[in-house]
């Protein structure tokens, strides 16, 4: 995999905009990292502390075709000390809102069939329910069917074995439910899954 190193300015920007990922209640578990990877579902391949990338409402474009959709919010507030789209499935009731993020694994330099986790940070201050989805090509997806919650939670899409040439995407679309916000979504590979054999 090939980035280029950004600034200390560029950094000190980054990581203004983009929201703390740690203050999101995760929906999987070590547990269920770790029966993932023992059931092989994870495959191998290399293994980076740092996503590939992160999409955010100002960081809307990355390499290649990668890209953000945002379908119906009600407001994107770039200016905000934490940038955040804000949707209500109340006010669009014949199209539900939707984050969609594209990705394109061979600009980044990937030249091997890889696992992508991609994981939205959602504000729900009541509860909602989504649909999370994606497309992986001649791969395969792993995304809960439905999931309710309230509060701040990241909702986590995996998409297995996808070429590097394969243009993928993972989604969010929101069936029920009041107003929420979402802040960002990393695009990264999985967790490093370490086990403790037993003598």
């Amino acid at each position: 995999m090939h980035t280029s190193e950004p600034s200390t300015g560029e950094r000190d920007e980054f990581d203004r905009q983009v929201v703390d990922i740690a203050a999101f209640e995760t929906d999987l578990s070590p547990e269920d990292w770790a029966t993932k990877h023992r059931a092989g579902e994870l495959g191998y391949g290399p293994i980076f502390w740092a996503p590939i990338q992160v999409l955010s409402p100002t960081v809307t474009v990355g390499r290649g075709r990668t890209n953000l959709t945002l379908i119906r919010p009600t407001i994107v507030q770039t200016d905000a000390a934490t940038p955040y789209a804000g949707f209500d499935r109340r006010e669009s009731p014949n199209r539900n809102p939707v984050v969609s993020v594209h990705f394109h694994p061979g600009a980044y330099g990937i030249a091997g069939t890889g696992t992508y986790v991609f994981t939205f940070a959602v504000d729900a201050p009541a509860r909602a329910t989504f649909s999370p989805a994606g497309y992986a090509g001649s791969g395969s997806v792993d995304a809960p069917g439905s999931i309710s919650f309230s509060g701040r939670r990241v909702i986590t899409v995996i998409l297995r074995d996808v070429p590097a040439s394969q243009e993928v995407n993972a989604s969010i679309e929101q069936t029920a439910g009041e107003s929420w916000s979402w802040f960002s979504t990393r695009i990264s590979h999985p967790p490093l899954v370490l086990e403790i054999a037993s003598s």
